[in-house]
């Protein structure tokens, strides 16, 4: 299958709002120039069909932190969950602010800050030389406190599967995700505290930019964890969405390096969730099985606006070839598999 690898820089789009490049890179080379996004010919429209999110997990032994801020447009999104892998609780809260600009997105992945505070909520994901740091004070969640100041290392050399492809003529989606970033620092929830170390704790992010189909589907699979030798691994697979003919956003990251990948088939039972998966790549490099555990469901109706999503959180087991024919061998790596519908 077909990859196209982009390695120069450009803008994202033309003058007149066209892709100026389509395949995926190591690095983010791409300026995301969404100001000439040219969905409408009314450019004071555009804004609304822009989809807009920061997206940051950490994996822990025992939890899973996730934080977001997100502007889809006709309303903007702050929310975080906290996945309990011994209980099995999951507690989420978010919250719903229709035409609202109080979520602060920077215009590329590389720098800036994105940022929400309304006295009572309040999350920061700041952009430093060496990484990520993450603020996050949230005083009644879900009746408990959410607290946390995390730093999400990011060595130059570290390799993020960066996709840009079209959707639908002039829709677009430019994505950014990064795995097994070392995490440090600290989360206090409901009156416990957990210290985050990098032997034990890997951020991952999801940072998405473009303009979608109004029903929107996709299926995304990710974990960040440790290999017997110490090693970091990481996964990113998906599918569903937009025309991948020139890439595929599915590769597996060994130590910070991408070994790319192209089709993978994706094998589950949409009416059993929690039922075994299966990603398998026709070639032969590529065969998982994942096991789920814990089932997290988010749902969102507000009549024309609308998602649904079940997450999955589990276990992998299987092997992968790198792009240097050796066969490495996946043994329990926990991470999580989703399928998600949208009208939005």
């Amino acid at each position: 299958m077909k990859q196209t690898e982009i390695t120069q820089p450009s803008p994202l789009l033309t003058e007149t709002g066209g892709l100026r490049q389509v395949g995926w890179s190591r690095q983010p080379l791409l300026d995301c120039n969404l100001e000439n996004a040219a969905f409408y010919r009314l450019r004071p429209l555009q804004r609304f069909r822009l989809k807009r999110w920061d997206y940051y997990g950490i994996t822990t032994p025992t939890r899973y932190f996730s934080f977001t801020l997100a502007d889809i447009g006709y309303l903007q999104q702050v929310f975080a969950y906290v996945v309990n892998f011994e209980t099995h609780e999951c507690i989420e809260q978010t919250l719903t602010l229709p035409f609202s600009r109080r979520v602060g997105l920077p215009r590329n992945s590389t720098e800036g800050e994105s940022a929400f505070d309304n006295g009572k909520v309040r999350l920061t994901f700041r952009i430093e030389p060496e990484g990520r740091r993450l603020l996050v004070n949230w005083k009644d969640f879900a009746g408990r406190y959410l607290a946390g100041e995390i730093f999400l290392r990011t060595p130059p050399e570290h390799e993020s599967m960066n996709i840009v492809i079209p959707i639908e003529g002039k829709r677009f989606y430019d994505n950014r995700k990064m795995n097994c970033l070392p995490a440090e620092g600290w989360v206090e929830y409901a009156g416990e505290r957990f210290d985050l170390e990098p032997k034990g704790a890997l951020g991952n992010l999801d940072w998405g930019r473009g303009v979608w189909a109004y029903r929107s589907f996709w299926v995304w699979a990710s974990a960040s964890g440790f290999l017997p030798g110490g090693k970091t691994i990481g996964l990113n697979l998906g599918y569903g969405f937009g025309d991948t003919s020139a890439a595929t956003e599915n590769a597996v990251i060994l130590d910070g390096r991408i070994h790319k990948l192209g089709q993978v088939d994706f094998t589950y039972d949409p009416n059993n969730f929690k039922s075994p998966w299966k990603m398998v790549s026709p070639d032969g490099r590529l065969n998982l099985e994942f096991t789920p555990f814990i089932e997290r469901v988010a749902k969102i109706n507000l009549l024309l606006l609308g998602s649904e999503v079940h997450q999955m959180f589990g276990r992998y087991r299987g092997a992968f070839i790198t792009d240097d024919n050796e066969s490495i061998s996946i043994d329990g790596l926990t991470g999580f598999a989703e399928e998600h519908h949208a009208k939005w």
